[in-house]
């Protein structure tokens, strides 16, 4: 089964209230044959594996904060912070203290 992806101008709400609900999973949110949005939620002590994207992406804290690794750099992310990983840069997120959502826009086309 295809997964379901919004529409060119159909609008997704991210909870800008700050909050997160108990129910909340990571989900993809948008995909384009250039572009793809995702909510990563993690849980406190959670953590996503280090991996890496064929394109550029960046990382906005929706809610909580979290911690990336990136190669020997650590980043503090709060709510509202963001920040842009260079194509091909092996990464790996935690939340270590509260529950946190993430929103990651990952170029896809060339």
């Amino acid at each position: 089964m295809a997964l379901e992806h919004a529409s060119p101008l159909q609008p997704i709400r991210l909870h800008p209230d700050g909050t997160l609900p108990p129910d909340a999973v990571s989900v993809s949110l948008i995909k384009s044959a250039e572009l793809q949005l995702l909510r990563v939620v993690l849980r406190a002590g959670g953590v996503l594996p280090a991996h890496w994207v064929a394109g550029e992406c960046t990382i906005q804290c929706l809610s909580g904060s979290a911690q990336l690794i990136a190669g020997e750099q650590q980043l503090d992310l709060e709510a509202g912070d963001v920040v842009l990983l260079p194509k091909q840069q092996p990464h790996e997120l935690r939340s270590p203290h509260e529950d946190s959502a993430l929103l990651v826009t990952i170029r896809l086309g060339t």
